[in-house]
Formats: structure tokens, sequence, C-alpha cells
């Protein structure tokens, strides 16, 4: 769901940015007569970077692109809109940002030293987009932390408190909440601006020219790694997030072990939430065991000083797989999701038009489509139209017959043919209309006469 990047420590940062200066760097690196690249001696831990970034990162980065692409589309359908899918949409937007982010800062430059290729990629372009990908990043970040911290809040107020879920639970409030977690990270992240800078050296195999991201004064300086860049984070990216996670997890699952003692005394529509609420609660279990890693990079930094760069580019590898792996787990659990995702994307004739169809909003999952009573009664009134029409056809029909034939013919019994659209009734949202409510809603279509009308409702 949000990818947390391990900001204090990513692989290109922590390998060139040290207490010291660059030259100290360069004086210890060249008393083990390695060449080196932008101060990194060639080929450390070229290998396992290029399996883990160069290959699985993109390889997954790919996969989770496709599928949060889908998954926007699938979330933005006019029977999906609510609150809690417009912060699922927030979340896959945060996710392809992460994604691509994480490609372009991680996944294509670890492609060149094992291989020789992107050669420009990693010396002339690398170097001018950091400065930019890396504030973006930790912006993304931190927006991708507080949304599923907001997506878990959502559910423990429709789970454990319904009544109040109707009020708090809406559109609108959902979009105060995006609005406000975007704007308080992009102020919290300013500083990362003026964390990176460009350096130009000359590459010690081709002899030419090259430039290197490298840290600025700011970033090494020891009270600002010790305030912001190790604890500010620590406590705003892991220990209050994960915290309150927690302790609303713990208690949508209790509440969902206590449906499931109950589950043929609940209604269909509490049915539907508590599935909600397990598929989210898979998604924040999800999240939470891929940033473990991460976690355990930022706690190294912080009271250690001294991290291994294999903790660093697998902690990067498992971040990237949390913001890809979400479609897989709204396909698995989500049957509604699942439905129109096969609807759209796999075979039109899997589905016929019926209640379970995904283009049939029904009332009952009003928390998950928010289906107006107008739209639903307009329906209702279509399909009684259309099963008028059907039966003043077939009266024209057998009246036609009988005056053309001499013969006495013994009557048949009606067979009501299935309608194109089954019409489904929802007597707690549209209440019973007498006859004659009914008679000046149809008598006004087509031009049909209202007697024939009134012998049509009435039965």
């Amino acid at each position: 769901m949000s990818e947390v990047y391990p900001v204090n420590s990513t692989s290109y940062f922590s390998s060139n940015v040290t207490n010291g200066s660059t030259e100290n760097n360069t004086s210890k690196y060249f008393t083990t007569k390695q060449p080196l690249e932008c101060d990194t001696p060639v080929g450390e831990g070229a290998l396992l970077e290029f399996i883990t970034s160069g290959i699985l990162l993109n390889v997954v980065g790919l996969f989770g692109l496709f599928g949060n692409i889908i998954s926007m589309i699938i979330l933005s359908r006019p029977q999906m809109k609510s609150s809690i899918n417009y912060l699922l949409i927030g979340l896959a937007r945060c996710d392809t940002v992460l994604i691509l982010t994480s490609v372009f800062l991680f996944g294509l430059p670890a492609i060149y030293p094992q291989t020789n290729v992107l050669f420009n990629y990693k010396f002339f372009v690398f170097p001018r987009l950091v400065k930019f990908l890396y504030p973006l990043a930790t912006i993304a970040q931190m927006v991708s932390v507080y949304l599923t911290l907001t997506v878990t809040m959502e559910r423990y107020v429709a789970v454990c408190h319904p009544l109040r879920a109707r009020s708090m639970c809406t559109y609108g409030r959902a979009r105060m909440a995006v609005l406000c977690i975007i704007v308080v990270s992009v102020i919290y992240n300013i500083p990362k601006f003026w964390e990176m800078t460009i350096t130009e050296e000359i590459h010690w195999k081709y002899k030419v020219p090259v430039y290197c991201a490298n840290a600025t004064k700011m970033r090494v300086d020891e009270l600002y790694r010790a305030i912001y860049i190790n604890w500010m984070y620590f406590i705003f990216y892991y220990a209050i997030p994960f915290t309150l996670l927690t302790w609303f997890n713990m208690e949508i699952y209790r509440q969902v072990r206590k449906a499931n003692r109950e589950l043929q005394n609940l209604s269909h529509h509490q049915r539907r939430e508590i599935g909600l609420a397990t598929m989210l609660l898979c998604v924040v279990i999800v999240f939470i065991v891929c940033n473990i890693i991460p976690l355990a990079t930022n706690i190294c930094e912080t009271f250690y000083n001294n991290i291994p760069m294999w903790l660093v580019q697998i902690g990067n590898l498992m971040v990237t797989i949390n913001s890809s792996v979400n479609f897989i787990i709204y396909v698995i659990f989500g049957r509604k999701f699942k439905r129109i995702f096969l609807r759209l994307f796999c075979s039109s004739h899997i589905f016929g038009a019926g209640r379970d169809s995904p283009e049939f909003p029904t009332n009952d999952e009003s928390v998950v489509t928010n289906v107006t009573n107008i739209e639903l009664r307009n329906s209702i009134r279509r399909c009684q139209v259309h099963r008028s029409s059907t039966r003043n056809s077939r009266n024209n029909n057998v009246h036609l017959s009988n005056g053309n034939s001499h013969s006495r013919q013994s009557p048949k019994p009606k067979v009501w043919s299935a309608t194109p659209a089954p019409c489904v009734y929802y007597p707690a949202q549209s209440p019973a209309r007498s006859p004659s409510q009914m008679s000046r809603t149809l008598s006004g279509q087509n031009g049909w006469d209202k007697n024939n009308v009134m012998e049509t409702v009435i039965q």
C-alpha cells in the first residue's frame, strides 16, 4: 500500500554520505588500491545490488504499475464511489509514484555496475534527477503511511461504531483528509530539497567528466542528522503510525471475530462491511511486514551509525513489493472488485445483467457503491414499466388471435419469460406506492391508456 523508503540510508545516499568529507573518503578507499566511482569502490556489492534492485525490483515495479493502474480504473467506477474507495484510490496513486521513484533511484542505476549498460543514465541523468526525486519519494512515502492509517481509522468507525459511520465516513471528509495529509507531508519534507548536490569527477576508466550525487553540508551535520533524519523520521514514519495501526486493527479483529460467531444474525450489508474490513486488515498486515526491514535499517543508523548495504537493498525491494501487491489482495478478498475486473479485462460474457452484475448497483452495498435513493427508485420504475409493456403486448396478441379464429380454444396457462434485467425491490428504502401514484407515473409514458395501466398495476 505504501512504500516506506529507508530515506535515511538509501543505497546511493548511504554509500556516498558519511560524516567525513569527500577527500577523507577518497583517501580511505585509495588505500585499498581499488578504482572509485562516485567515492565508491568499483564492483563492491554489485552482484547483490544487480539481483535485488536491477532485476527483482524492476520486475516487481513493472507489475505493480499495471496493478495500481487497474485498481484506480476499477475503484473509479460509478458503482464503486464511496469514501473508503476514494482513500484507496489515493493510496494507489501514492504507490504508483513510489514505484516510479524506486525504479529511477534504485532499479535503473543498479544495472550499470554489473553490465556496463546505462552509463549515461548512471552518471548524467541520475545525478540531476535525484535532487528532485528524493524529496518527491519522501513526500509520497509520508502520504502513503498516513493514508494507510486513515483507511484503518475509517474501517474502525464503520465496524466498531456503525451508528456514527453515516455521519463520519463521508466522501467529503475523505477528500479533506487526503488534502490535509498531502499539505502536511509537503511542509514536513521541504528540507529534503537542500540535502543533495551534484559533484563532478573524472571517470577512472573512460577518462571523461561524470557527475555524482552527494550530500550537502546540511545533511552531514551531526545535529541535523540526529534530530531530523534519525529521531523525527523514526517517530513520525514508524512509531506513531505503527502504534495506531496496531491498536485499531486489534479492535477491528475482535469485532470481526465476534461478527463471525453471529454470522447468521447479520444483514447482507453488515456482512459486506465485515468482508471489507477483513480485506483491509490483510492490506495493513502486509504493510507492516514489508516495512520491518526498513525499520531495522533506521534503527541501525540511529543507534549504531553503521548500515549493512545488503539490508538497505533488501529493504528497498520489500517496500517496492508492498506497493505492488495491493491489487492481488483486492482481487482475492474483494468480491465486487473481482467481478468488475473480470468484466472489464477478462471476458464480457461471464456475467449476466443480474443483481450480482458489476453494472447493477444495489442498495445493500451503499457504503461501497453509494447509490442514492433517487437512482434506486428510477431503476425499479424502469423494471416495472418494462414488465407492464410486456404484459400488454401479450394481451393484445391473445385478443387478435381470438378474433381471427372461429374455433373455441381451451385457455392456456400464462408463461412469463425472463425479463432482460430482473427487478430488485428494497422496501426499506423505496416505500410502496399506491395504485393511483403508479398510474400517474406510467400514464404519461408512450401515450398508454390509463385504464390499461391501472389494470396492469393492480395485477
